[in-house]
C-alpha cells in the first residue's frame, strides 16, 4: 500500500546543511499499523509529510497504491490525497473560523462530496464531541482539538491514515475505547 524508497530531505540555512531526514525506506502493507518512534527533531514529521505528498523529498520516491505521489501534478496530488489519505497533524491545523462540525466536514470540499454529514455526526458522537459540535477551535481544549482533527482525518474513510503524535494531547479518560475502536476499525479497512 505505501512504499517509500530512499527518501531524504535537507534544508540550507546560513551556509549550513540541515539534514531533516536521512535516507529511509519503508514498506507498509494494507491493514498494517506502523508506529515511528524517535526523539524530537529526528525527522518523524518530515517522513509523514513526504509520505502523504505534502512535502517533496530531495530524492527518493513515495508510492501509495502503486501511484508515485510526487510524480503527480499539484492538482492530481491534491485530489489523490483528498480521496486516499487522512492526516492528523501534531498542531491540529483546524480552521479557526469553522465550528467542530464544519472542520470535520471540510475535507469533503476537496473531494467534491456532500454526503459526509452522517459519518461526521457519528464520529462526533464516538469521540465525545456532541457538546462542542458548534464551537470554534478557540473554545476547545487541546484534547478536543485533537479529537476533532482525528474525526476530520477519518470522515472520508481514507485508505491510508497518517497521524503525527495522534494521542499526545488526549487525556486517559478521552483516549477511550470508542476512540481506539474507531481508529482500529479504520485501520482494519486499509
Amino acid at each position: 500500500m505505501l512504499h517509500i524508497r530512499d527518501i531524504a530531505k535537507q534544508y540550507r540555512k546560513d551556509n549550513r546543511v540541515i539534514e531533516a531526514l536521512a535516507p529511509v525506506s519503508l514498506n507498509v502493507s494494507s491493514g498494517e499499523f506502523v508506529a515511528v518512534e524517535g526523539p524530537s527533531g529526528s525527522g518523524k514529521t518530515t517522513l509523514l509529510l513526504i509520505a502523504g505528498g505534502l512535502l517533496r523529498p530531495d530524492h527518493g520516491s513515495v508510492s501509495v497504491h502503486d501511484q508515485d505521489v510526487h510524480k503527480m501534478s499539484s492538482a492530481e496530488r491534491l485530489q489523490f490525497r483528498a480521496k486516499n489519505i487522512g492526516f492528523v497533524f501534531q498542531q491540529y491545523h483546524l480552521i479557526a473560523y469553522l465550528t467542530v462540525l464544519e472542520n470535520i466536514l471540510a475535507p469533503g470540499i476537496a473531494r467534491s462530496e456532500s454526503g459526509n454529514m452522517e459519518r461526521a455526526e457519528m464520529l462526533i458522537e464516538q469521540f465525545g464531541l456532541q457538546h462542542r459540535k458548534r464551537h470554534l477551535p478557540s473554545e476547545l481544549s487541546a484534547g478536543e482539538k485533537q479529537r476533532t482533527a482525528l474525526a476530520r482525518a477519518l470522515v472520508g474513510d481514507p485508505k491510508l491514515l497518517l497521524a503525527d503524535e495522534i494521542t499526545g494531547n488526549l487525556d486517559k479518560e478521552n483516549l477511550s475505547i470508542k476512540v481506539k475502536q474507531q481508529v482500529e476499525k479504520t485501520i482494519s479497512r486499509i
